[in-house]
C-alpha cells in the first residue's frame, strides 16, 4: 500500500511538472541550442548563404576575439551594468528603501508611486519620453537649464552613455526598492529600536543589523539586475548604439551584426558568448548563496 502511494505521488508530481518542462524546453532550451548551432555556421539573412549555409566550426568564435567592435561592446556593457545596474538600481533602490522605512509623511507614498510608475510603464513609451526629455532643441531638460542662463546640451550626442545609464536607472530602480522594502519589513522592529536606544548611529544600524539580515535578498537582487541590464535592448531606441558606437552594448551589437549586416551566424556566435557571460554571473550568484547559507 505504501509503495503504491509513492508511485502515484511520483506520477502526479511528474504530471504537474511536465507542462512546465515542455514550456521551458520550447522557449528556452531549444532557442539556446538553435543559436549555438547557427553560431557554428556562416548563415546569412540574404544571398546564397541564407539557403545553403556552410559549417564553419569555431571560426566565428575565433573571429569574435579578434573583433575590436566586440571588445568595444563588451567594455561598454560592463560600464552600463556597473553604472545603471549596480550603482544605479541596486544601490539607489536600497538607499530609498532604507530612508523611507520609517517615513510617515506623504513623501513615502509619493516616491513609491513615482518609482513604481516608471517601472510599469511600457519600455518603448518610456524610451521615447526620454528622447523628448533630452532633446537638444525642445527637450524639457534644456529648457530648465535655460532658466538658469545655461547653454543647451546635446545629451544624446556628447553624453550618450551617461544618458542611457540615467535612463535605465530611472526605469528599473523600483524593482530593487520594492524588494528591499519587503526585506527590511521582515526585520523585527525591536532590533533597530534597541540599537537606537543604545546610541547606535544610522550607519551602524544599517551596517550591523539591516545589511546582514537582508544579505540573501541583496545577492538575489544583484544577480537579477545584472542579468536584466546585461541583456536590455531599450537603449537602442535612444541612441541606436551611437554616436560612433559609444553606446553599443552587446545586445545592440548582436542586432546590428545579425539584422543590419545580415551575418546571422556570426551574430548567433556573439549571442552564445553573451549567454556564457550570463551563465558565469549565475554561477557566481549560486556560489555566493551557498557561502551566505554556510
Amino acid at each position: 500500500m505504501v509503495s503504491s502511494t509513492i508511485i502515484i505521488s511520483r506520477r502526479t508530481s511528474a504530471g504537474f511538472l511536465f507542462p512546465g518542462l515542455v514550456v521551458i524546453g520550447i522557449f528556452m532550451v531549444f532557442p539556446a541550442v538553435w543559436v549555438l548551432y547557427l553560431g557554428l555556421t556562416d548563415e546569412s539573412l540574404t544571398g546564397i548563404k541564407s539557403v545553403m549555409p556552410s559549417f564553419v566550426g569555431l571560426g566565428n568564435f575565433i573571429r569574435i576575439f579578434q573583433d575590436r567592435f566586440f571588445y568595444n561592446a563588451l567594455r561598454i556593457s560592463f560600464i552600463f551594468v556597473a553604472g545603471s545596474g549596480w550603482v544605479g538600481q541596486v544601490a539607489l533602490g536600497l538607499f530609498l528603501a532604507v530612508i523611507l522605512h520609517n517615513e510617515k509623511s506623504w513623501l513615502k507614498p509619493a516616491i513609491n508611486a513615482v518609482t513604481v510608475a516608471a517601472w510599469i510603464i511600457p519600455e518603448v513609451v518610456v524610451a521615447y519620453l526620454w528622447v523628448a526629455f533630452l532633446d537638444h532643441d525642445f527637450g524639457l531638460l534644456n529648457r530648465v537649464l535655460g532658466l538658469f542662463n545655461l547653454e543647451p546640451v546635446n545629451w544624446l550626442y556628447h553624453h550618450a552613455l551617461f544618458s542611457i545609464i540615467l535612463f535605465n536607472t530611472w526605469r528599473g530602480t523600483a524593482f530593487s526598492m520594492v524588494l528591499f522594502t519587503a526585506a527590511i519589513e521582515t526585520i523585527p522592529p525591536s532590533f533597530l529600536e534597541t540599537a537606537q536606544v543604545l546610541g547606535a548611529s544610522g550607519w551602524r544600524r544599517f551596517k550591523d543589523i539591516i545589511l546582514p539580515m537582508i544579505r540573501p535578498v541583496l545577492l538575489t537582487d544583484i544577480i537579477l539586475i545584472t542579468l536584466w541590464t546585461f541583456n536590455v535592448f531599450t537603449p537602442f531606441l535612444l541612441t541606436q548604439g551611437g554616436p560612433s558606437f559609444k553606446t553599443e552594448i552587446l545586445p545592440i551589437y548582436v542586432y546590428r551584426t545579425s539584422f543590419q549586416y545580415f551575418k546571422l551566424g556570426y551574430g548567433a556566435a556573439i549571442s552564445t558568448i553573451l549567454l556564457l557571460i550570463n551563465l558565469g554571473f549565475a554561477i557566481i550568484y549560486l556560489r555566493a548563496q551557498r557561502r551566505s547559507k554556510a
